[in-house]
């Protein structure tokens, strides 16, 4: 049995049940993609402007997003025997993930576990800038989203 601790903040009202979805979603991606356990990563829900601040401050674009992650450092693979560690921690907006939900016809709770995918994955050393980085990474993240039940299940390709 994997012990992982996620810890997920708000600093944004939320209906209940998201945080346990949001958890859920990042378990799941980190025994989808065989993380040895301990292992831990912090997940916060935040508004637009703190995303924003965050991506000027640390990664010099001045923008909004949906979500960022930031490594606690090299990302660690999966090795029997070792522990994962710290993984670090992923920011996700929640206005930019409810205004995506609405115009890509599903729910907030399907962006939400989305979006915390894609920035479990990121943590984990996957990317999306060329092609093959991005297939790998798509893949993924279809598989797990498939595994949790989500109403998506092949995220866009953007």
């Amino acid at each position: 049995m994997s012990q992982f601790d996620v810890d997920v903040q708000a600093e944004v009202p939320l209906s209940e049940g998201l945080p346990g979805l949001v958890e859920q979603a990042a378990v799941a991606t980190l025994n989808h993609q065989g993380v040895a356990s301990p292992a831990g990563l912090t997940i916060l829900l935040t508004g637009d402007a703190h995303v924003q601040q965050l991506n000027r401050d640390f990664l010099g674009e001045d923008r909004p997003t949906d979500v960022l992650s930031f490594p606690a450092g090299d990302p660690l693979p999966a090795q029997a025997g070792e522990m994962a560690g710290y993984l670090g921690d992923v920011a996700i907006a929640l206005p930019t993930a409810g205004r995506q939900a609405a115009a890509a016809g599903h729910s907030l709770a399907a962006e939400l576990q989305l979006l915390t995918v894609h920035g479990v994955l990121h943590l984990l050393g996957y990317d999306h800038a060329g092609p093959t980085e991005k297939a790998a990474m798509w893949a993924a993240q279809s598989a797990i989203l498939t595994v949790l039940g989500t109403e998506i299940t092949t995220p866009p390709l953007e």
